[in-house]
């Protein structure tokens, strides 16, 4: 599948972001409407995947300007295709850019190997959130 990755503020993503997370997290894993949108839309940097043979929006990740990644979802149409990692990867390098030295973030447990593919580090014990069991998990930036 052919894809693209956009990248912007939250006046310009939301629509799109909006339409994947409700799909995935709302509807699909029954996160409820008060777990799932909160007040830092506005301030974070988001990722958007697009079809480019107009099969629509893909996939959405944010980048809060403390370095966490969050909200990563694709929907079921365009799993299995290297979206998610490159949603991933878009956030991973916007952080670098902006001087992080490392990435953070709360992966559910079933998606744990996937970060581990991408260099990421669980730390802790597992968690609930939104009735979900996570896994808090750190990448280090090479210097």
């Amino acid at each position: 599948m052919d894809f693209d990755v956009v990248v912007g503020d939250w006046v310009t993503m939301k629509s799109d972001a909006r339409l994947v997370r409700e799909e995935v997290f709302i509807d699909e894993q029954k996160v409820p409407l008060e777990d799932e949108w909160d007040d830092m839309d506005d301030i974070c940097l988001h990722a958007v995947a697009y079809d480019r043979n107009g099969g629509g929006v893909l996939g959405t990740a944010r980048l809060l300007p403390d370095g966490h990644i969050g909200r990563m979802a694709v929907r079921k149409a365009g799993r299995g295709f290297g979206i998610g990692g490159a949603l991933l990867k878009q956030m991973m390098e916007e952080a670098k850019a902006r001087g992080h030295g490392e990435v953070v973030l709360s992966a559910q447990i079933h998606a744990e190997k996937f970060y581990i593919r991408h260099g990421f580090v669980r730390e802790g014990e597992e968690f609930m959130d939104a009735g979900i069991p996570h896994v808090q998990m750190r990448h280090v930036f090479d210097s």
